[in-house]
C-alpha cells in the first residue's frame, strides 16, 4: 500500500468518517465500466470498492480484480474478499453479509480515502443506505453521495421503460397512473434516491434521441440532479465524488415506491442461475443459442467469461435486452480451468431449461 502524504495526520483522520459513493443502475447500464476507470485514474486517491453482488459467480467482482491496475501477487489475504492493489487501492466483494465486509474496510480506514459501492442492478438502494445508520457504520463512514448510471441506448429502445414518447404522453394525460411494472418501480427508486445520473452509452445514439432522453430522465429526478452524459466510463473523480449528502440522514427527501410498505414482495420470483461448463463455444453459436433463450424465458442480464476453440484469450460475455455483446479481456492463466461460466438473471429461470438448450 501507498504510504501516508508526509503532512497527513492519521490520527486526525480517525476523527472523520469516510466518504462513501453509492453506485447504482440498471442491469448492464455501465457499472462496473466506471468504477475500472475510476480505479485506473484515481487521481492519487486511496479508493476502496465493494460490489454488491447479485449471483452465484463473482463475474463483476473478477472483472474488477483482473484491471490492469491490480496485481495478483501483491494481494494479501485474498480470501478475506479484500484485494490490495498496486495503486493503494481496495477491492472487494460482498456475496452475503454487508456489515462484516464494511467493518472489515472500517479498520483499514488510515489506508482508505474514500469507498465506492456499485449494487446489484436489481437492488433497491434506500436499505443499504439504511444501513449506514447502524451505530457499527455511523461513527466511520456516511455515504457521501448516489449516482445513478443509466443506459442511454436501451432507455432509447424501449427495453426497460418500454416507448418513451408513449409513456411521456401516458404519464401527462393521467396523473393517477402510479402502477409500474416491477422492474419499472426499481428503476424509479434508483433514480428518485440519486444525486447525479451518469448517462452512458450516448455515443450509440443521435443527438436528438440523447436529448429525448435526457428530457424524459430529468422529469424523474428531483430538480437539483443533474444527468451528465458518458462515453466509457471515461469521466473525471472529481465529478462523481465530493457531494458531501450524508445521505443516511435525507433518505425523507428521496421518494421511493416502497416507504410505506410494510413488505416489499414484488421482486420474489427475481432470481439468478448459473451455467458453468467444461467446454469451449464458438462465439456465433453461443450468441445464437442464449438469444433463443430469451426469446423463451424472462431474462433480464447474462454476463460471464466463455473458453473458445483455439483462442488463447478469454471471451468476456454480456447480454442486456436482446443485445449480446463480447470481448477478449486477457490470457487464461495457467493454473485457471479453461471453464464457461454464465450467469443469468430473471424472473423465475429454469437452470434445467437453460442448462440443455445451452448444451445440446
Amino acid at each position: 500500500m501507498g504510504d501516508l502524504d508526509n503532512n497527513s495526520q492519521p490520527e486526525n483522520n480517525l476523527m472523520h468518517k469516510i466518504p462513501v459513493t453509492v453506485i447504482t443502475g440498471f442491469l448492464g447500464s455501465g457499472k462496473t465500466t466506471l468504477i475500472r476507470h475510476l480505479l485506473q485514474n484515481n487521481q492519487g486517491r486511496r479508493i476502496a470498492v465493494l460490489v454488491n453482488e447479485f449471483g452465484e459467480i463473482g463475474i463483476d467482482g473478477e472483472l474488477l480484480r483482473d484491471c490492469q491496475v491490480c496485481d495478483d501477487d501483491d494481494a494479501e489475504n485474498v480470501t478475506s474478499n479484500i484485494v490490495e492493489l498496486t495503486n493503494g487501492c481496495l477491492c472487494c466483494t460482498v456475496q452475503e453479509e454487508f456489515l462484516p465486509t464494511m467493518q472489515e474496510l472500517l479498520k483499514r480506514r488510515e489506508q482508505i480515502d474514500c469507498i465506492l459501492i456499485e449494487t446489484s442492478g436489481l437492488a433497491l438502494p434506500k436499505p443499504l443506505i439504511q444501513a449506514f445508520r447502524w451505530p457499527e457504520i455511523r461513527t466511520g463512514a456516511t455515504v457521501d453521495g448516489v449516482v445513478a448510471v443509466v443506459d442511454c441506448e436501451a432507455i432509447a429502445s424501449g427495453n426497460f421503460v418500454g416507448d418513451i414518447d408513449a409513456l411521456m404522453a401516458q404519464r401527462q394525460a393521467d396523473d393517477s397512473l402510479d402502477h409500474e411494472t416491477p422492474i419499472e418501480e426499481l428503476f424509479e427508486d434508483q433514480l428518485g434516491c440519486a444525486d447525479m445520473v451518469l448517462l452512458t452509452k450516448v455515443d450509440r445514439v443521435d443527438a436528438e434521441t440523447q436529448q429525448k432522453v435526457q428530457t424524459w430522465l430529468q422529469q424523474e429526478l428531483r430538480p437539483s440532479v443533474k444527468i451528465v452524459p458518458c462515453k466509457g466510463g471515461e469521466i473525471n473523480p472529481d465529478v462523481l465524488l465530493g457531494f458531501n449528502a450524508a445521505v443516511e440522514d435525507d433518505l425523507d427527501s428521496r421518494p421511493s415506491h416502497h416507504d410505506t410498505e410494510e413488505e416489499h414482495e414484488h421482486d420474489d420470483d427475481i432470481n439468478s442461475t448459473f451455467f458453468i461448463a467444461d467446454r469451449q463455444f464458438e462465439p456465433e453459436d453461443l450468441v445464437k443459442k442464449l438469444k433463443s433463450l430469451m426469446e423463451s424465458q424472462e431474462i433480464y442480464r447474462i454476463k460471464g467469461f466463455v473458453a473458445v476453440p483455439n483462442k488463447s484469450m478469454r471471451m468476456v460475455l454480456q447480454g442486456v435486452g436482446d443485445r449480446i455483446e463480447y470481448f477478449y479481456d486477457r490470457p487464461w492463466q495457467p493454473s485457471e480451468l479453461r471453464q464457461t461460466k454464465l450467469v443469468f438473471i430473471g424472473r423465475e429461470l429454469d437452470r434445467d431449461r437453460i442448462a440443455a438448450i445451452i448444451g445440446n
